[in-house]
């Protein structure tokens, strides 16, 4: 369990000189006080440049509209080699289609797009709403217990495995791999053991492959990157790669929302109100939790030339950081951004799943899970309590939640 830092005071925030701001730091995320370094970056410094941090140098890109312009300048700003700041030794880079310019990109990302086409999500739907049912009637009464654990995990991880059409009793190995995929290694041991879990994980799928490749077509994500002309003949370590973004796409965004919108909501006791009195807002909630939660915090790119942006010059080479978690709290474009509000109008004007050519292929998925466990919920339970402050993932890339204790009570 990670431990609660102190908590920086806005005083503390606002009197460090710009240029010794680090964003980037992961205890920022942990204390909870992210936000009002953004606001003030937004404010004094909108494109701001990062001399030292553990990741070394790097830009700070974040207002709404800057944001978007980044993230669909796909020739100016490459994705390869990595998405987040981190740049791992060369024999550790693993290369993943999200990673990748066009046009392997696109090759690559329409082998799996299938998967969560508007036909499939409909077949999905019934199988989603029997798990969620099965989940959230097994939750104890009158006992606390970690939401995080219970429910948010298990229900990713079950649709995970759907996807996959993974062994169902292997399933948490799914959730496993997520965790340590996403981990910042620093020691020589930890990047070993990182390296130890994946190679795990991609023996584990080696095995899958193998199965489905001498097999015919089916309707999973394995087979489909086993039969697909982009990807049936990927190097090992690109499998691992492309595994891997499927895995943390779909645990990490979903789970962490699901999280967030309980915390949010026993946060703003009117508009937990508002949703038992109006069930119907559910759709529109969903949304506002998404850019509210904004589970994955940034991505990155490199610049491929010299680029101003309000007055300052990012150079070739140059790493950026496109902070969706602060372009999502853009007051200029999302009126009263800080407030969480489940109907407010344009709920789906947020940046939580990117924007362009790397807009996350999963996102209505995602959506789906989240509606559905609300239904279910608001018909068994008129209030989930959270009874705890949630302990957060030591990461600015995953923002997320280790636990978060809560009471059912009849």
């Amino acid at each position: 369990m990670a431990m609660i830092a102190p908590r920086t005071s806005r005083d503390e925030i606002d009197a460090t000189p710009l240029a010794a701001l680090d964003v980037s730091d992961p205890k920022h995320f942990v204390d909870g006080t992210m936000h009002a370094y953004f606001e003030r970056l937004r404010r004094e410094a909108p494109v701001h440049y990062c001399k030292e941090s553990v990741f070394g140098p790097y830009w700070s890109i974040t207002k709404y509209h800057d944001i978007m312009a980044v993230d669909a300048n796909h020739k100016a700003f490459s994705s390869e080699p990595a998405i987040t700041l981190l740049d791992p030794p060369s024999d550790k880079v693993l290369p993943m289609f999200i990673a990748m310019d066009q046009p392997k990109h696109d090759e690559q990302r329409k082998a799996v797009s299938p998967i969560v086409a508007p036909g499939n999500l409909a077949n999905l739907e019934g199988l989603i709403r029997k798990r969620v049912i099965d989940i959230i009637e097994s939750l104890p009464v009158n006992e606390t217990f970690n939401w995080v654990e219970r429910v948010s995990i298990e229900l990713t991880t079950q649709m995970l495995a759907t996807l996959f059409n993974f062994p169902f009793e292997d399933r948490r190995l799914l959730t496993h791999w997520s965790d340590v995929a996403t981990a910042r290694p620093v020691t020589v041991e930890q990047w070993e053991y990182r390296e130890t879990e994946l190679s795990k994980c991609l023996e584990y799928f080696v095995r899958l492959w193998n199965e489905r490749v001498n097999a015919s077509p089916t309707f999973d994500l394995v087979s489909m990157l086993a039969h697909a002309p982009a990807t049936r003949n990927m190097p090992p370590r690109e499998y691992l790669g492309n595994l891997i973004l499927l895995i943390v796409g779909g645990n990490d965004t979903t789970r962490n929302s699901i999280t967030g919108g309980l915390y949010f909501l026993n946060q703003n006791p009117c508009e937990y109100d508002k949703l038992r009195a109006n069930p119907g807002v559910i759709s529109n909630m969903v949304s506002e939790i998404i850019r509210y939660q904004t589970p994955l915090a940034y991505m990155r790119r490199l610049a491929q030339t010299d680029v101003v942006i309000r007055g300052q010059r990012i150079r070739a080479g140059d790493k950026v950081a496109m902070w969706y978690v602060s372009g999502n709290r853009d007051s200029d474009v999302i009126p009263d951004a800080d407030r969480f509000w489940i109907d407010r109008p344009n709920a789906r004007q947020h940046l939580s799943f990117g924007f362009g050519i790397h807009r996350c292929v999963g996102n209505r998925l995602g959506e789906m899970q989240i509606r559905i466990l609300w239904e279910e919920i608001l018909k068994r339970y008129p209030t989930v309590e959270v009874v705890g402050e949630p302990t957060r993932v030591p990461s600015s890339f995953v923002n997320g939640y280790l636990t978060l204790p809560v009471r059912i009570s009849r």
